[in-house]
């Protein structure tokens, strides 16, 4: 992606989602102004041709921004809206205004009622794009039930409707995009975290250098620069399999190579957030110290969308379907960068 459009996006994501700002619609602020900033940017439809009033950008192109929106822990589901908004014009619906968070997995749909539960982005939603198990249903939040269902300063929420809402659009599977949700959500949780990732990481780095013990800087003391070490390896890692997850050459993710980025960024997300409370020390867990805004995104982003073990799973899954496919003969036509 052109320098342009990465810059211009880490300047509005460093003045938008400040850390007060997060902390503010965290505590139920409303996001409608940080919305309307990234909305009147224009860069939601950057995936869209142009002949859709979009940039006409390929998904490894706006791999950058979703980094940013990791970085900055942005509290609305922009990467999520994005890739909806592609998703939906694909499947010949116009996408409405608003956040949208996508849930391929969690929702269930019985009788008329609809459940999505621990649905990220829910508390912060205007919509939602649900797999309801074969069709996909455009829901408005504003008409479902909602109970918080995460920890502190958690943006998930669990959403009912009754009813199908009157303001819900059905699509049917036949019409519906060749991309499935979950592998939707998965690229753009796995770049979440790449950037949450770096984020915590830099700061880790930059306490270590500023704190002393024993009249020397604590990054100097070998325990922790094997500490830093593991953390710079696993967050370098992350950063490589979400951009493979996003290495495409129109909007949409490849199937094995979202599962792939989702899982490994997965893996890594508890561990760096561990090792940044580990070299931050007593520091790390205070409110008034910035660590917790990004290691808790890594925590939940971890789990949204299915966590390492469901996509290893699903990544077994197809090679076994292939029994006259070696184990290394699928990783490198399949999981590498080239198969990319």
């Amino acid at each position: 992606m052109d320098t342009l459009y990465a810059d211009s996006v880490e300047r509005l994501f460093s003045q938008i989602s400040t850390p007060a700002s997060i902390r503010a619609i965290e505590s139920g602020q409303s996001t409608d102004a940080m919305w309307k900033e990234i909305e009147q940017s224009g860069f939601l439809d950057a995936l869209l041709p142009e002949s859709l009033e979009g940039a006409g950008l390929n998904l490894a192109q706006v791999f950058p921004m979703f980094l940013s929106a990791g970085r900055y822990a942005v509290p609305v589901p922009f990467a999520q809206t994005m890739l909806a908004r592609a998703w939906l014009f694909a499947a010949g619906v116009t996408p409405p205004k608003g956040p949208i968070s996508i849930a391929g997995l969690g929702v269930r749909a019985d009788k008329g009622t609809v459940d999505a539960d621990a649905l990220p982005f829910g508390r912060v939603s205007a919509w939602v794009l649900a797999d309801m198990g074969g069709d996909i249903a455009l829901l408005p939040t504003a008409e479902a039930s909602s109970l918080f269902s995460g920890g502190p300063g958690s943006l998930s929420a669990s959403l009912q409707w009754i009813t199908r809402p009157g303001a819900g659009i059905a699509i049917a599977a036949s019409k519906s995009a060749r991309v499935g949700l979950d592998q939707l959500a998965a690229a753009s949780y796995a770049a979440l975290i790449a950037g949450a990732a770096e984020r915590v990481l830099a700061m880790t780095l930059d306490y270590a250098n500023q704190r002393k013990q024993f009249g020397k800087p604590i990054g100097k003391f070998q325990a922790i620069q094997n500490q830093i070490s593991v953390m710079a390896e696993r967050t370098w890692a992350s950063r490589m399999a979400a951009e493979l997850a996003c290495r495409s050459a129109d909007w949409s993710p490849r199937f094995l190579m979202a599962a792939l980025g989702k899982a490994r960024c997965s893996e890594a997300a508890g561990l760096i957030a561990d090792m940044a409370h580990a070299v931050h020390g007593a520091i790390g867990v205070t409110d008034e110290y910035g660590l917790h805004l990004y290691t808790r995104r890594l925590r939940e982003w971890r789990l949204c969308a299915g966590a390492e073990s469901y996509w290893a799973s699903r990544i077994g899954a197809q090679l076994l379907s292939q029994p006259e496919t070696t184990a290394l003969a699928f990783i490198c036509e399949e999981l590498s960068a080239q198969a990319a």
